[in-house]
């Protein structure tokens, strides 16, 4: 009977001593305070050996990272991730190019085709693929700037090219 005492004894007084070697949770909030020092956007608060993390991070990485490295300090006994990862912000689209019409194509064309010939004074003109020329040309030159229109697939060529 008095073994089986000393032995309770004995018992009690391991588990109080193992017990009291555990860290408090003040200690456990500054080795997680420290852990989380580095990681922006998440806190931790311990309860009996429990760690509750929160905040918000941009990535799933930081939130397992973070996870991660609270376990490691001494005394955590388990880990509740309450961390929410942000969701991407979507990168908007631009809009779509806008369409040229057929008509704004011919006249880009012909616009482009009389200055790298040297014709500065020729205004193009273009309504449904006919096209309408004006301005001041030599009279060497008309034939050469109504084909130039005449090749571009102009429907029609109206010339009100005034000759210098």
């Amino acid at each position: 009977m008095r073994n089986r005492y000393l032995l309770m004894a004995g018992l009690l007084f391991t588990a109080v001593s193992l017990f009291s070697c555990q860290p408090s949770d003040s200690t456990i909030q500054q080795g997680v305070n420290e852990k989380l020092a580095s990681t922006p956007g998440i806190t931790g608060e311990v309860s009996s050996g429990v760690v509750t993390l929160s905040g918000e991070v941009s990535d799933d990485a930081a939130k397992t990272s973070a996870e991660e490295s609270v376990k490691s300090v001494s005394g955590v006994k388990s880990v509740t991730n309450n961390v929410m990862v942000q969701a991407a912000v979507p990168t908007p689209t631009p809009p779509p190019a806008a369409a040229l019409s057929p008509d704004d194509m011919l006249k880009n064309t012909l616009d482009s085709a009389y200055k790298a010939d040297g014709y500065a004074e020729i205004t193009v003109a273009v309504n449904n693929g006919e096209v309408t020329l004006e301005g001041n040309a030599k009279k060497a030159d008309v034939k050469k700037i109504v084909k130039t229109a005449e090749d571009a697939k102009a429907k029609k060529v109206n010339n009100k090219l005034t000759v210098k």
